[in-house]
């Protein structure tokens, strides 16, 4: 009979090993999956900085032959004004007045010497009063006149006050094409978001996949084995009555059990029903002191009042007990642990303090990240799984409230009522 047991044990052990290995192959996918999404972030960005870059400089050449092909036609046109204000009765203007004509694009105020306007065209007065728009072409073409763009034209040699000033803007299409390369820039920068969004969501969502499968898989594989082992458990019972490492050992497999359950639960909807903070707390603790050595000190700050709120109980627990055994490694198994629960308006708050090594200030926003560890062994999905458990199944928080190098770390946990 006690060989029986033995085996199955070797069995639990053995499926436990394969299912290491099977779940370390999987996260290693994982972290390749995640790199590679690193990767083509890293390279759209790259992308859209080209474009950019190269769409900016491109515009920005033909802006300005644009400008210098505009500022050419006035000087034609301001030519050809010229000419029509220094025409006699015999000169033939067919040519002036059609160059005139032509231009249909390019706004353009004709000051005189006084800088006042003369002549304008291609303005948009259309819902200007009449009033206003004298103000509007005034002040215009002054401040066209500042900025330097205008070609001042002599009248007559003998005079310098005889001139008139061509002042003209820049046309609508060159002002569009001006204005283009950032609504560009805009486009491909929303397009470079959705894309890493994109991303980000596929990532998750097989990150998602991969949690469930390998929970449900550990559960699967121990599920036979633990179920043989309680037979056995059973019928060491009624042959050894009074072993007393037999109902030790029946807790342990009672535990594998309870494990297993856990594992299976991931990645279904969670059955939250008002439990007892109080309650799960004493269940960790009565746990832990049984297997942790003499010198870890665990102790229990819990408010006079009970405090109820809706949680799993059996994952809610798992929480904390992978807090503490954490902060036991941290202590490397001498130290002490406080678990202080409080009770606020709206939330129940958990605060693991243990006084180990600490985190380092780098590694604190990477704790919950799956496959960081700071350990010699393990796989750095405790934590990760902790956190999902808490913020998304019972819609709360977990976070590290503080932590110093050589004095200890605080997990502080949130959950509303």
């Amino acid at each position: 009979m006690v060989v029986k047991v033995e085996q199955c044990c070797k069995l639990v052990f053995c499926t436990y090993q394969n299912t290491i290995n099977l779940n370390s192959f999987r996260l290693y996918c994982v972290m390749q999956w995640t790199d590679r999404i690193r990767q083509v972030k890293i390279f759209l960005v790259f992308a859209a900085i080209v474009i950019a870059v190269t769409s900016l400089v491109i515009s920005n050449i033909f802006v300005k032959d644009l400008a210098k092909e505009e500022r050419n036609k006035m000087e034609v046109w301001a030519e050809a004004m010229r000419s029509f204000n220094m025409a006699d009765e015999n000169t033939d203007l067919g040519l002036v007045l059609k160059v005139m004509n032509e231009n249909h694009t390019i706004p353009v105020i004709v000051l005189d010497s006084n800088g006042i306007p003369q002549i304008c065209r291609n303005l948009d007065l259309g819902k200007i009063s009449e009033t206003d728009s004298i103000h509007y072409v005034h002040q215009l073409g002054h401040n066209l006149y500042n900025a330097g763009k205008y070609i001042r034209i002599s009248l007559d040699d003998t005079d310098k006050r005889a001139y008139i000033d061509v002042c003209y803007d820049d046309s609508t299409i060159l002002k569009r094409l001006a204005f283009y390369p950032y609504v560009q820039l805009g486009v491909v920068l929303i397009f470079v978001v959705v894309a890493i969004f994109a991303l980000l969501t596929s990532k998750r969502a097989e990150q998602n996949k991969v949690w469930v499968g390998l929970s449900k898989e550990t559960a699967h594989q121990l599920g036979t084995p633990i179920s043989s082992l309680m037979a056995w458990t059973e019928i060491l019972k009624e042959s050894y009555p009074d072993d007393s490492l037999i109902p030790e050992m029946d807790k342990d497999v009672k535990r594998l059990q309870l494990i297993a359950e856990r594992f299976s639960k991931i990645g279904s909807l969670p059955e939250p029903v008002p439990s007892s903070i109080n309650d799960v707390v004493d269940h960790v603790i009565n746990y832990m002191d049984c297997r942790t050595s003499t010198k870890v000190l665990i102790t229990k700050k819990l408010p006079q009042n009970d405090i109820i709120v809706n949680l799993n109980a059996s994952l809610f627990e798992w929480v904390i007990e992978n807090l503490c055994k954490n902060a036991v490694d941290a202590m490397e198994g001498e130290g002490h642990i406080t678990i202080d629960v409080q009770n606020s308006a709206d939330k129940a708050i958990i605060e693991v303090t243990d006084d180990g090594k600490g985190i380092k200030k780098k590694d604190i926003r990477n704790v919950f990240k799956p496959g960081f560890t700071t350990k010699k062994r393990g796989w750095g999905l405790g934590l990760s799984l902790a956190k999902r458990i808490v913020e998304e199944y019972h819609k709360g928080r977990i976070f590290v409230k503080r932590s110093e190098v050589g004095v200890g770390t605080t997990f502080r946990i949130e959950i509303k009522k």
